[in-house]
């Protein structure tokens, strides 16, 4: 039965949402500002290649980031399913990050002091343990924004977060520039890592401020682990849209497998790292200038058609890539310039998915079992977080140009799966 509340209540509720909003746009901004300061795609992967020279630890530092963001989702997801408050497990997973990374800003201040295998060995065991304690935060994020604003709002807050975070970003790739081409290497990283650290300490801050609301717990759960896992492949024989989406986040895995040589392309181009701040900022400014087309799109035309759209996109960095560098090698012509356009669509497209995977997801999962969607869905999407090690292999047994050609297969490939999201009736979705 309806209950009737005052006009007091209902603006005291309509205060609340509002303020847990603007906070959790905010905790959004500066987490966007801090995860650029730590980019696998440009910062971290310059500097693990500085540190070893190896393609393949390139590969590797992109694929542990990916693979430890995925894994413990499926545990976390069981453990939040199961309790109504879950913003103690986001507090774990964003300070404990933290930590980690003001650890490996400490490693890189100190390492002109040490061994070489020393610093490498401790360096990747300190980003495996960020990434792995990263993973933890995205379940209970993800269903506290759920619970915390209303569909209609979703795209505009991730919009929000985006625009803001890239503003803040920009500023981030100017300070990060400074830093390198002041800095001794790896010290200038350190400083940058450092600051990336303290960015996502202020966004952990704001989110928890925020608050939760009270979750409704599951008409009926699993007792044990087990019984949870056997519930998540039930989930994927049985819901069409889950499982059409796992499909297509696997060849996404595909797409971006190329991520972390886009940057190895524009060095060895131009024969300098001093730039990689400058697509760093390329980069975010295609995210920045995106998210207003994002935004309304998916909250006016739904989640399914922002996907949709953005998969179709995907296509276009490895193409203009490959063109670029055929061009430049055929011409004298600013590769610099060539090379920003491209990061300008990676950074855009980056950010579209991002809102549209994560709109989508929530659009098809229940409401009293979101943690548990969230879980099951990173579980079988995680082994494709590791084909950046793949894509080293391709790498190295071809050239830069054979793995974006088999990015650009994936990314075609990609969009006619999504394609067939359309013959699945909206009336199916499970929310």
């Amino acid at each position: 039965m309806a209950t009737c509340r005052s006009p007091k209540e209902t603006l005291l509720e309509a205060r609340d949402s509002t303020r847990r909003f603007w906070r959790i746009s905010t905790a959004g901004i500066f987490f966007q500002g801090g995860a650029a300061a730590v980019d696998t795609s440009t910062i971290i992967a310059a500097l693990v290649h500085g540190l070893t020279g190896s393609t393949f630890a390139v590969g590797a530092v992109a694929a542990i980031s990916r693979y430890g963001w995925l894994f413990p989702q499926l545990f976390v997801g069981y453990l939040a399913q199961r309790r109504q408050r879950r913003m103690l497990f986001y507090m774990i997973g964003a300070f404990g990050r933290v930590v980690c990374l003001a650890g490996v800003a400490g490693l890189l201040a100190i390492a002109a002091d040490l061994p070489s295998i020393f610093v490498i060995t401790l360096f990747f065991a300190l980003w495996t343990l960020y990434s792995f304690v990263s993973g933890i935060v995205a379940v209970p994020y993800n269903d506290i924004v759920a619970r915390s604003v209303a569909s209609v709002r979703r795209s505009r807050l991730l919009a929000v977060r985006f625009f803001g975070g890239g503003v803040l970003a920009l500023g981030v790739a100017a300070a990060a520039h400074q830093l390198l081409i002041t800095l001794t290497f790896p010290s200038g990283y350190a400083a940058v890592v450092l600051l990336g650290a303290a960015l996502l300490s202020v966004s952990a801050l704001f989110f928890v401020s925020a608050g939760e609301p009270v979750a409704r717990l599951p008409q009926t759960s699993a007792d044990g682990f087990v019984d949870f896992l056997r519930e998540g492949v039930a989930v994927f024989r049985t819901d069409r849209h889950f499982r059409l989406f796992v499909y297509a986040q696997w060849l996404g895995g595909g797409v971006v497998m190329a991520l972390p040589f886009y940057i190895l392309q524009a060095i060895a181009t131009q024969g300098t790292a001093l730039g990689v701040a400058f697509l760093l900022g390329a980069q975010t400014a295609g995210a920045l200038l995106s998210n207003a087309l994002w935004g309304w799109w998916g909250d006016r035309h739904g989640k399914r058609s922002l996907y949709q759209g953005v998969v179709m996109l995907r296509a276009a960095p490895p193409l203009l890539i490959l063109v670029w560098v055929a061009i430049a090698g055929a011409w004298a012509v600013p590769t610099w310039a060539g090379f920003a356009l491209v990061f300008l669509f990676l950074g855009a497209l980056d950010n579209g998915i991002t809102i549209a995977m994560l709109g989508y997801l929530m659009e098809i999962s229940p409401d009293d079992r979101r943690p548990a969607y969230s879980g099951y869905f990173n579980a079988f999407v995680a082994p494709a977080a590791l084909l950046p090690l793949v894509g080293a292999v391709i790498v190295e047994a071809t050239s830069l140009a054979g793995v974006f050609t088999v990015s650009l297969g994936f990314a075609v490939v990609q969009f006619l799966t999504v394609r067939r999201l359309r013959s699945v009736p909206t009336e199916d979705l499970a929310c």
